[in-house]
């Protein structure tokens, strides 16, 4: 499928868009319902994706910035646009692009949309260049037993949006709670989200689209708040035993993250051997004693 970063810059005449967005987004995803297999024809279409900003940008020394000192160096960190309208197609898009580190730093918290965006059915990869697809082979690096509190605190907050979010008359989420008595769709993402994280932490591994029939029976109106919030309640008490038994690291292998954005960085700009200093393993063990013996000084 074509970029459809491309067609929204074809749509806003490049106006507002950082040069990196246009020129070197490498990863584009389509999120949300599309991607849960659960939308309908009221679904707008969110794209997430990740750029690789100009190398002075990642590394400011290059430019002769010193941090701290001065004009401060230039930055990107994300880029994004809601609701353009594309008439000749239909379609209303949603997009999210960041800077390459924000979204690895992202992944690495497990951040629940950004773990999804990695984790999209393949249907869903709408533009990837050589480098999208090695990030998506390495993608289970970015897992770990962090994802419970993330996921099940994104859960609580739809959970407690349920319960009081007054949705704008008018509005497409209004004629919801108008039909159905409460507002569904903070519902289904309720039930995703724990699914989800269960997923995680017994298979190191997600299926956006495992549990979709129960999804689509809440957006239906066809399970009650009642009944949604009595399940939230049982799952995240199971929760906490899949947590003490997951085989997953307590946190992210940030050594192996990182070997991960340097391979990325240099598909794009080639060698960054005078960008990036990789200690040596002595130097490294040296460093670890030197703060073994400062931390038991400090003791004393």
């Amino acid at each position: 499928m074509a970029s459809i970063v491309k067609r929204v810059n074809h749509l806003l005449k490049g106006k507002g868009i950082p040069e990196c967005v246009k020129n070197n987004t490498h990863y584009e995803v389509i999120m949300g319902s599309n991607a849960y297999g659960v939308s309908n024809d009221m679904s707008d279409t969110d794209i997430y994706g990740f750029c690789i900003p100009e190398k002075n940008v990642l590394f400011p020394h290059l430019a002769g910035y010193i941090k701290g000192f001065g004009k401060g160096a230039p930055s990107f960190d994300q880029w994004q646009q809601h609701h353009i309208e594309d008439k000749e197609k239909g379609r209303e898009y949603d997009v999210q692009i960041f800077s390459i580190v924000k979204y690895f730093q992202l992944c690495m918290k497990n951040n629940p949309n950004m773990i999804d965006s990695l984790f999209v059915p393949q249907r869903c990869a709408v533009h990837l260049t050589n480098v999208g697809p090695y990030v998506r082979d390495n993608r289970k690096k970015f897992l770990h037993k962090g994802c419970m509190h993330s996921f099940r605190g994104y859960a609580f907050q739809q959970m407690h949006k349920a319960e009081i979010k007054t949705p704008k008359e008018g509005s497409k989420r209004y004629e919801m709670v108008k039909k159905h008595g409460w507002d569904v769709k903070f519902g289904y993402h309720v039930v995703r989200l724990l699914n989800e994280c269960e997923q995680i932490l017994i298979y190191g591994d997600l299926d956006l689209e495992q549990n979709n029939e129960h999804l689509k029976a809440i957006r239906r109106g066809e399970v009650s708040y009642e009944e949604v919030k009595e399940w939230f309640s049982n799952k995240e008490r199971s929760l906490q035993k899949m947590y003490d038994e997951s085989k997953l690291p307590h946190s992210p292998d940030e050594d192996a993250i990182k070997q991960v954005l340097i391979d990325c960085l240099e598909m794009h700009y080639g060698s960054l051997e005078k960008c990036v200093i990789q200690p040596d393993k002595a130097v490294l063990a040296l460093r670890e004693v030197g703060d073994v013996i400062k931390k038991y000084r400090e003791l004393l």
